[in-house]
Order: structure tokens, then C-alpha cells, then sequence
């Protein structure tokens, strides 16, 4: 029943757009996802910063929302005179992608599509994030001198 529940929550975090006034909204840790927003939205009010950030696209009536940690909360969406046009909850849930290995109490995470690399995620060790952080540093360095020549 779980897994059932889980596949269904990926199908539905899988699609390119929602309606924040519709149903909740599924965003993975560490993406962006492009939602619709009511007509005459001016401001957007997240309750808890910490789990999403929200930016709002003045040309067309989007927002972008962007899963910063773990967890649920809630949008609220103002028209020009303050008053409450849409409210939504947004839940941040782990990528479908993402292998954690646990060694003893040290946890690891790796982006595995299709093959497994190492990267990091909340929970991880501080020296293995202190280890990706330097190579991925080192990496984007010697990209930089490569492009002075």
C-alpha cells in the first residue's frame, strides 16, 4: 500500500506543471518546478522557508518552486489588495533518484541516473560532504583555467 502510494506521488511529480490552487504539490529535494498560479496573484507567502522557496514569474502567472529541505508546508497566495486568492500545501520529498549507503552511523548519498556518482544530501556524513564539496570545487576549477586558454 505504501509503494502504491509512493508511485502515485512520483507519477504526479513527474507532470511539467500544476495549479497551486488544485491539489498539493509534489516537489523533489533539490529541484525546481514550474506551477500556475491564480489570475490577479500578487504575493506569495511560504510558511516555512527552510522546506521551499517559491519565485514568482511576473510575465505569465507561474511560480517557480524550488524543495530546499524535507517536509510539508504551506503557499499562500494575496491579490493586490491583501486578500487570500489560493492556498496550496507543498510536500519536499527525497529525488527517485538518490542511493543512500549507510556505513556504521556514516550516511553517503549518491545520484544514480543511470549510473551511481557520489553527491550530497541532508543527513550526510560531514566529512563525506566535506569530500564531494572539494572534488566538485577542484572539478569546477580546472574547467575555469581550461577555458582561459
Amino acid at each position: 500500500m505504501r509503494r502504491a502510494l509512493f508511485c502515485a506521488l512520483c507519477l504526479f511529480a513527474s507532470g511539467v506543471s500544476a495549479d497551486a490552487r488544485e491539489r498539493p504539490i509534489i516537489v523533489d529535494i533539490d529541484y525546481a518546478r514550474v506551477v500556475k498560479i491564480p489570475a490577479g496573484a500578487q504575493t506569495l507567502v511560504i510558511g516555512n522557508p527552510l522546506i521551499a522557496d517559491v519565485t514568482m514569474l511576473k510575465s505569465n502567472q507561474l511560480m517557480v518552486i524550488t524543495g530546499k529541505s524535507f517536509g510539508t508546508t504551506n503557499l499562500i497566495v494575496l491579490d493586490s489588495a491583501g486578500q487570500q486568492v489560493g492556498e496550496s500545501m507543498i510536500t519536499v520529498v527525497p529525488a527517485n533518484d538518490k542511493l543512500v549507503v549507510m556505513r556504521g552511523p556514516h550516511r553517503e548519498s549518491y545520484s544514480c541516473n543511470p549510473d551511481c556518482m557520489p553527491s550530497i544530501d541532508l543527513g550526510d556524513d560531514h566529512a563525506y560532504m566535506g569530500e564531494v564539496i572539494a572534488a566538485v570545487k577542484l572539478h569546477d576549477g580546472s574547467l575555469a583555467v581550461g577555458k582561459q586558454h
